[in-house]
């Protein structure tokens, strides 16, 4: 997982991207727990998804990537405006966007379900701010 996750604090995860890290994940589930024998017909059988996501206990992997987001983003929260980094994550850029749907940026998450907020400001409450990452784990946003 390590070794996976590197930097996954900065990937823009897409949809298409989510599917290929569950079927990474699952191939490396089903390599980690092996085949199984079926009880009527006495044969080996691989496992399903469904008994996979049983058999192991952690939460799946877009799941730990939202996660380590949303912390770090709450670091990054905590920062002062004259670092960079903070600067990057709130800034507008110049120029001329590309056609098509915008990108959902960190500014967006203004907008989680029906509520309206400042989630910088919300960062600054530490616990607060880790009840609106347990919320927004679990939240699936296209």
């Amino acid at each position: 997982m390590p070794v996976v996750l590197y930097g996954c604090e900065t990937w823009s995860l897409i949809l298409m991207k989510e599917r290929k890290l569950r079927v990474f994940e699952n191939m490396v589930l089903r390599r980690t727990f092996g085949p199984r024998r079926d009880e009527v017909t006495g044969e080996w059988r691989r496992l399903h998804n469904e008994e996979l996501n049983g058999l192991y206990s952690s939460p799946n992997i877009v799941q730990v990537i939202k996660l380590r987001r949303m912390r770090w983003a709450g670091h990054v929260a905590h920062m002062g405006e004259e670092r960079g980094v903070y600067r990057v994550l709130v800034g507008k850029p110049e120029g001329r966007r590309p056609l098509g749907r915008p990108r959902r940026r960190w500014v967006d998450l203004q907008e989680v379900g029906t509520v309206y907020m400042d989630w910088i400001g919300l960062a600054q409450d530490r616990d607060r701010w880790r009840m609106l990452v347990s919320a927004v784990m679990n939240l699936r946003v296209p």
